[in-house]
């Protein structure tokens, strides 16, 4: 499935969960991308819409990812590996992987340095939404998940306009209720499924989270 752009994704995405508008709800976006998408769900719903960064901590010298890192510096091991490999690549690679973590931690904090993260304290006790622009395989659900572990939510729900069939399964384990729109056994790069692939900035993107109440309809 495509999409003309991610925010016509975010619109067909918020007639699914129309149902929310005007309940204790809290949009989350997956990334810079996913905040397009996650924009017009909020408007719809009038809701706080706020994001987490998450970002791969890869294996060194090969091509797998090793776990995933979000903003607050939780790491989530790469589910699809055994115990054995973990201990085998943390043996072996351990210094390489900790300046990965630790460079990677830096960097997403500086892009907040003007605001936009999520806020625990904010989303307690309401209906959460993850959205991301797109799903190659659940690794970054797995880690937004993890973060919201020592929060309490009254439901959790993940909508994305496209995922791969590996996503979806994650989604189905990992979520009370779950929205896509499209699903792929062959999934590409996310821009792949937009026409029009023009991701503002980070200060934009941002200042799009700082003025979500404007956007309300």
């Amino acid at each position: 499935m495509y999409f003309q752009s991610r925010e016509q994704a975010g619109q067909l995405l918020a007639e699914q969960l129309i149902q929310y508008r005007y309940e204790n709800c809290a949009v989350i976006a997956l990334g810079d991308g996913s905040v397009l998408v996650a924009r017009e769900i909020a408007a719809q719903l009038h809701c706080l819409l706020s994001m987490m960064l998450i970002d791969e901590i890869e294996v060194p010298g090969e091509n797998e990812t090793f776990g995933m890192m979000d903003h607050a510096g939780g790491f989530s091991e790469n589910p699809n590996f055994s115990h054995d490999q973990l201990e085998e690549y943390y043996g072996e690679f351990h210094g390489m992987i900790e300046e990965q973590k630790r460079l990677k931690f830096e960097h997403m904090n500086r892009l907040f340095a003007d605001g936009g993260a999520v806020d625990k304290v904010l989303i307690q006790d309401h209906v959460v939404i993850l959205v991301s622009d797109g799903l190659k395989n659940g690794m970054s659900l797995e880690a937004a998940v993890e973060f919201l572990k020592p929060v309490r939510v009254q439901r959790l729900i993940i909508a994305t306009p496209i995922a791969s069939v590996a996503a979806v399964d994650r989604m189905h384990i990992l979520a009370d209720e779950i929205h896509c729109l499209g699903v792929t056994d062959n999934y590409f790069d996310t821009n792949h499924y937009y026409d029009v692939n023009n991701i503002p900035d980070h200060k934009h993107i941002v200042q799009i989270i700082n003025q979500n109440v404007l956007n309300w309809r």
